[in-house]
Order: structure tokens, then C-alpha cells, then sequence
């Protein structure tokens, strides 16, 4: 017999000492991607911590002289989109870009977080209008109801005329009532689209964004946000149905893992909370994903890219952007980084391959 879950976290949280746990938030240190499975339980569970990349997303933005830094509530939402993003896409078996969208018709008219196979990872916002400190995802992108959410699965190498997958669902649940967080869209999206018990918990702050994810294992077959087609397709799906909600496991563990608070999520490291959390179960650990090949932060833009741009605009817009600016100034739509050319720099741009001379030292 299990003992009470509730019970057994809150004797744990009055004694937080017990395993000797640290309270203090690590700086400086690499995001990192925990997997581990339930010994002989049809669970599994994954906890990502995003420091230097999320900083680095937060400070791209800050530093633009156009847009300046996020609301606090598009920063958190943002974060957790990120989080989210690199669990999904380190839950499948994909060759090609997860992108996870929130659009509708609140100050935040699109918000986006992009996670690759090597789980470099990049996110942005557009918002307009002024937002309250407290505003909640309905708030943002979800006034009149009309929010949705979209999970795109880009492959890689696309084949003519194939065209990504897609799966929209609304923000709001199966009364018409608004989602107030983000976690549970997306685990009314798995249930939805996979038939799979899902349990979310999602936090970010100025300095860390984390995500815990445990969900029941597909009765059949590997669980994929791809699928596949036919009958095959349709009696694994309703396997998958047939489970929902009823497995008793799942159940027990899913009660532990959303008594994980926000400020634990944030503050403590990875071996606390899976020992705070499942100190009475046999878990199976995977090898930790840092640095490289971990999460990390990476945009498709670069100073050679917007070089080419300018190249195309020919050298006498070029000049006339110089004599009315003094310098060339182009911000990369994505993650709002800065890149400025002076006169020394356009003139090497315009010069002849062969004839290449040193660019501006100033670092960009």
C-alpha cells in the first residue's frame, strides 16, 4: 500500500532538511535536461532547467533600444513556453523544429518558443498595448475567448509538397471555461491529440525557467506528436482513450508531482525535487543533458546574414542610411539582437572579395 501522497509531501515540506537539500538558487550554472523513468511503472518524467539560455533570451530583448526588455508577465509566459518547448521536443522522436505558438486577441498578439532536435532553443513575443504586473494568460492573448494554441512539428528535411504537422486547440476547456495557465493547455493538448495523461508544472523568473513533465506511458507502441495513419493509427489511439484517467500509478505520481510548488520549481536543483518529490519510488535515471548537448540558446540570425542584407540594399541606400544615421542599425525580428555597421564596416561589405580589409573592432 501507497501512503497518502498529499500526507506524504507535506510531512517532507515540514522537514525540508531531511535529506540535507540546498535552498539556494545555483548562478552561472548550464541548463540542463533531466530524464528518468518509474522501475516497472508505465510512467515517465523529465525536469528541464533553462539558466543560460533563458538569460540570454531575456537579455537580447532587454538590450534592443526599440522594444527594451518583456512585461514581467510576457517574461514568465515566455519562459515557460521555452520549458515547455524543450520537454515536447525531448519527449518525441523528430528530426525537424517543435514550435510552440499562443496567439489571440489580447495585448500579446503571438508568443513563440522554438526547440530543435539538439534542443537549442530561441523565443519571442509581440505585444502591444500596456499590460497590468498581474496579468494572467487570459489577460494577454485571451480576452474574448478567442486564444489558441498551436504545436507545429517542422521537419528538417522536407520532401516536396510536405507540409509541416499542426495541432491547434483553444485556451479555454471542454465547459467554455478560460485556462488561467499554461500548463494546462498544454496538458489539454496531450490529452486531445495523444490520449495521453499529462502532468505539467511550469515557472520562470528573471533568472531560471523549469518545467517538471510526467505522463503514462502509450498503451501501445511509442507515444509520438507525429502519429501515424490507418487502423493502426486509430487502435492505438483508442488504446491510449481507453486508459485515460484509470491507471492508478499514474494517478499516485501525478498528485506528488503538481504538489511542486513555483518557488521550488525555481530554487531548488534537480536532485532535491525528484528526492522531495518520489523519495518512495525506484526511479531510473538517464544521463543529464548539459552544455552542447543540452539546452542552450541559438537564432538563425548573425551579423554575415544582415551584412547580406545590407548588400542588397545597394551602396547608395547604404550610404544614404549613413549620412542621415551616422551608422547602419538592423535588429533581428526574432530575438530582438542588434547589429550595427559603421561607415568602415559598409564600405568593407561593398569591397571586392580580394580586396578585404579588417572590420570595425567594436564588439556587436
Amino acid at each position: 500500500m501507497w501512503k497518502t501522497p498529499i500526507a506524504s509531501r507535506r510531512a517532507l515540506k515540514r522537514s525540508p532538511d531531511r535529506f540535507g537539500c540546498r535552498h539556494t538558487q545555483k548562478e552561472n550554472v548550464l541548463s540542463e535536461l533531466h530524464k528518468f523513468l518509474f522501475d516497472g511503472l508505465p510512467v515517465r518524467g523529465m525536469i528541464v532547467r533553462l539558466t543560460d539560455a533563458w538569460q540570454e533570451i531575456l537579455a537580447r530583448r532587454a538590450s534592443n533600444t526599440s522594444t527594451g526588455p518583456y512585461p514581467p508577465p510576457v517574461a514568465e509566459l515566455l519562459g515557460e513556453m521555452a520549458a515547455a518547448a524543450t520537454l515536447m521536443q525531448s519527449n518525441i522522436k523528430f528530426n525537424g523544429a517543435l514550435i510552440l505558438q499562443i496567439f489571440g486577441d489580447g495585448p500579446v498578439k503571438v508568443a513563440v518558443a522554438e526547440a530543435k532536435p539538439d534542443l537549442s532553443l530561441r523565443a519571442t513575443a509581440k505585444v502591444i498595448g500596456d499590460l497590468p504586473a498581474d496579468a494572467r494568460l487570459p489577460d494577454m492573448v485571451n480576452v474574448n475567448n478567442k486564444g489558441r494554441c498551436a504545436i507545429t512539428l517542422d521537419p528538417k528535411d522536407k520532401l516536396p509538397g510536405v507540409t509541416p504537422y499542426q495541432g491547434v486547440v483553444p485556451l479555454f476547456g471542454d465547459e467554455g471555461e478560460k485556462l488561467g495557465k499554461l500548463s494546462d493547455v498544454l496538458q489539454h493538448y496531450m490529452l486531445q491529440s495523444e490520449q495521453l495523461d499529462t502532468t505539467l508544472v511550469l515557472a520562470a523568473d528573471d533568472k531560471v525557467a523549469a518545467g517538471l513533465l510526467i505522463q503514462r506511458l502509450p498503451v501501445k507502441g511509442e507515444g509520438n506528436l507525429e502519429g501515424t495513419s490507418g487502423t493502426s493509427q486509430r487502435d492505438h489511439d483508442q488504446a491510449n482513450e481507453d486508459q485515460i484517467g484509470l491507471n492508478e500509478d499514474y494517478n499516485r505520481i501525478s498528485i506528488l508531482a503538481s504538489s511542486l510548488t513555483r518557488d521550488e520549481l525555481l530554487t531548488l536543483d534537480v536532485e532535491t525535487i525528484l528526492r522531495r518529490l518520489f523519495w518512495e519510488e525506484k526511479l531510473l535515471r538517464f544521463e543529464p543533458q548539459a552544455g552542447l548537448l543540452g539546452p542552450h540558446f541559438a537564432c538563425t540570425c548573425g551579423r554575415e546574414r544582415v551584412a547580406q542584407m545590407i548588400r542588397g540594399l545597394g551602396v547608395e541606400e547604404a550610404d544614404s542610411i549613413l549620412a542621415e544615421r551616422g551608422d547602419i542599425e538592423v535588429g533581428c525580428d526574432f530575438c530582438g539582437k542588434q547589429y550595427r555597421f559603421d561607415a568602415v564596416d559598409a564600405a568593407q561589405i561593398f569591397r571586392p572579395p580580394t580586396d578585404q580589409i579588417p572590420g570595425s573592432p567594436i564588439v556587436q
